[in-house]
């Protein structure tokens, strides 16, 4: 069934027809339109075998404006039967509770749905923040681990990043791999003068937000951020948005 706020529970191929019935007529453009159509600017997939908590992270994508179609699923193969009426999603989140990159079946779970889903970014959700499990399934294809203890904010954040062809890997994750190799932290990198529009769109960056969700967010043209993002690039000698977004969380932003 569909939610009246607009999240779709997962269903079978042989109660589509009933999904379909109960479609929200505000968001039905004509009587033919079906779910493919509602596919077509991108979903997100989520899947996690525990009911309550995928519904519940369901709502809360939705509540705090992913701005994509959430279809909720309790496994791989429940997907696969729905991928003749969904195709391809934008990203897959998919939950791993508590287990460790060492359960094999966990490992072979990932990988299959790498493979299935491609060229889908793949985010995993976790409890575990070990960071030999964040490395293995990072190796596995994964473009993005995000712990359970972040908000749903950088959720979105996250996913976006893994959809813009980025991978996200919590902070926390990153000083452990420089305690385990020994190495110290980095100087913090001498602080740069942006405008405060700059400074807004660096830090939207930063989040590997797209640029018509920061245009949005600015009330500007698409056009006009890509010229600040330009001018921010040159100014950090930077080639690339993975670029700025490294220098960034790396240094002080001054606004003038």
């Amino acid at each position: 069934m569909v939610e009246n706020d607009g999240i779709y529970n997962s269903a079978r191929l042989d109660k589509y027809d009933e999904l379909r019935g109960k479609l929200r007529q505000d968001d039905i453009e004509s009587p033919q339109v079906d779910l493919r159509c509602r596919a077509e600017s991108g979903y997100i997939t989520l899947i996690d075998r525990r009911t309550l908590e995928r519904e519940c992270l369901a709502h809360g994508l939705n509540c705090h404006h992913i701005n994509r179609r959430v279809f909720t699923f309790s496994d791989l193969q429940e997907w696969q039967e729905a991928r003749a009426d969904l195709g391809i999603p934008s990203a897959v989140l998919f939950n791993a509770g508590n287990c460790a990159a060492s359960n094999q079946q966990l490992v072979a779970e990932i990988a299959e749905l790498v493979e299935a889903v491609a060229p889908a970014a793949v985010v995993v959700l976790s409890d575990n923040q070990d960071i030999n499990t964040v490395l293995d399934i990072i190796g596995l294809g994964v473009r993005g681990y995000i712990p359970t203890s972040v908000s749903i904010d950088v959720c979105i954040q996250a996913i976006s990043l893994a959809i813009a062809g980025g991978k996200f890997i919590p902070a926390s994750s990153i000083a452990n791999i420089r305690d385990l190799l020994g190495v110290s932290s980095p100087r913090t990198m001498p602080a740069m003068k942006f405008t405060n529009r700059q400074s807004a769109i660096a830090q939207a960056l930063r989040c590997g937000k797209a640029n018509k969700d920061i245009a949005s967010e600015l009330n500007l043209c698409e056009s006009t951020i890509k010229v600040h993002i330009r001018n921010i690039m040159k100014k950090l000698g930077a080639t690339n948005r993975t670029e700025v977004a490294c220098k960034i969380g790396d240094m002080v932003v001054c606004e003038h």
